[in-house]
């Protein structure tokens, strides 16, 4: 039989997973990535126990599970220091049957393109779907048109730049995809959710502490250790779109944030101000009707883009990669096997897009009374429920990829961790 064929727009976490995937079930694979490297921007994720279930079907489960941090607690904390809610990973895993690792995506991304034959993944490649084909006809394959590296689609030269076919086409290409709004045209955008982010990592800090997430006026900030001793720190506000700090993002956090508990300062002052990153926080203003068209999947936020409270945005690119290979390795047809990608994914997603975006809108409260209240309520809540910070994660975490093996199941694979 003819091997089947797979093209993936974008080099992301969720575009390689599921290059990994199909890859292991035999497709050739190539990624198309616009950036000149596969080095991502310098920043964390966390991934939660689904995320690491889903990794488990490709054997990069494991991998994962020794980045996390050993003895790992996590706090919500005021600007002050005193703490609201106390968790630890060993809550995690008796609530969902793993930890949460918080990883440099920089280890992730090079983890995954790993484990692809080597020519598979094409960086300075940009690319766009020129005909999404149709599953039901085999002489309709997926069109991709290669761009001219630095140039956009809609470029005088565009119409004579290379074309490949593949049966099948996934699309990971980011918050503002240029493949969904191909397939769906006049489908609205992301909508600005209300506040913006800062993200950088900083080297160990002169004494251990605790990851903690501080909630205060109008915004949040974040600290959490990674395996190899380095600091990741992520911080929200509630600010209009677009900004730009005129003397520097470092400058900004420091007011912001700068009179706030340690390590918040520690870390300030140990950042570059070259490495911090800034980007407006966008969600799903509809869910789209599908996850595909023709011969087309969209993954990750290229589908269901998500404010970052849960931190789920990474697993359930994660989840989709794997439920997509799961499917195609399934159903008798292509064309099965997309609508059942959608019909799976697309109620999940749209609930974890839902409460990203409940716990983003408290996040952003300034009134004093406000946050007192919002206090009050964490730390009540906390003393009668000790897991609260995990709750909103119920029904998420505890996900399990479908047909898949697990950690403790896998061949070769050791049992899921407990705490550490």
């Amino acid at each position: 039989m003819r091997q089947r064929t797979a093209i993936v727009i974008g080099g992301g976490i969720g575009g390689l997973t599921a290059a990994v995937a199909l890859h292991r079930q035999g497709w050739e694979v190539t990624v198309l990535e616009r950036a000149a490297s596969l080095e991502p921007v310098g920043a964390g994720i966390a991934l939660a126990a689904n995320a690491q279930r889903a990794l488990d079907t490709i054997g990069a489960g494991d991998a994962v599970r020794d980045m996390a941090v050993p003895q790992f607690t996590g706090e919500i904390r005021t600007p002050r220091g005193r703490r609201l809610a106390r968790t630890d990973n060993a809550a995690a895993v008796r609530r969902f049957g793993g930890p949460v690792v918080v990883a440099h995506r920089a280890e992730l991304i090079a983890l995954l393109a790993g484990r692809l034959p080597e020519g598979a993944v094409r960086t300075g490649a940009p690319a766009e779907v020129a005909d999404p084909g149709d599953p039901t006809r085999p002489d309709r394959p997926a069109r991709v048109r290669l761009l001219p590296p630095a140039e956009t689609a809609d470029t005088a030269n565009a119409a004579n730049t290379p074309h490949l076919t593949a049966d099948l086409v996934m699309a990971a290409d980011g918050i503002h995809s240029a493949t969904r709004r191909a397939l769906f045209p006049g489908h609205p955008e992301p909508r600005y959710a209300g506040f913006t982010s800062w993200r950088l990592v900083v080297p160990a800090l002169r004494r251990p502490y605790a990851a903690h997430e501080t909630w205060g006026p109008g915004g949040v900030w974040g600290s959490v250790a990674l395996h190899d001793g380095r600091v990741y720190a992520y911080a929200t506000a509630a600010v209009p779109p677009g900004g730009r700090a005129p003397d520097g993002e470092r400058s900004e956090l420091l007011r912001r944030f700068g009179s706030w508990h340690q390590p918040i300062p520690e870390i300030l002052a140990a950042a570059d101000p070259a490495a911090i990153l800034r980007n407006d926080v966008r969600t799903a203003a509809r869910p789209l009707p599908a996850c595909h068209r023709g011969r087309v999947a969209l993954l990750g936020d290229a589908v269901h883009p998500m404010t970052p409270n849960l931190g789920q945005g990474g697993c359930q690119a994660v989840e989709d990669a794997i439920v997509l290979a799961h499917r195609v390795a399934s159903d008798r047809s292509l064309a099965a096997a997309l609508d059942a990608y959608s019909r799976e994914r697309l109620p999940r997603t749209t609930e974890v897009v839902r409460r990203a975006e409940r716990i983003g809108r408290l996040t952003t409260w300034r009134s004093a009374p406000a946050v007192l209240l919002r206090g009050a309520a964490i730390a009540c809540t906390a003393r009668f429920a000790p897991d609260l910070a995990l709750r909103p994660l119920d029904g998420i975490a505890d996900w399990r990829p479908p047909g898949g093996t697990y950690a403790s199941g896998a061949p070769g694979a050791r049992p899921a961790h407990p705490a550490r």
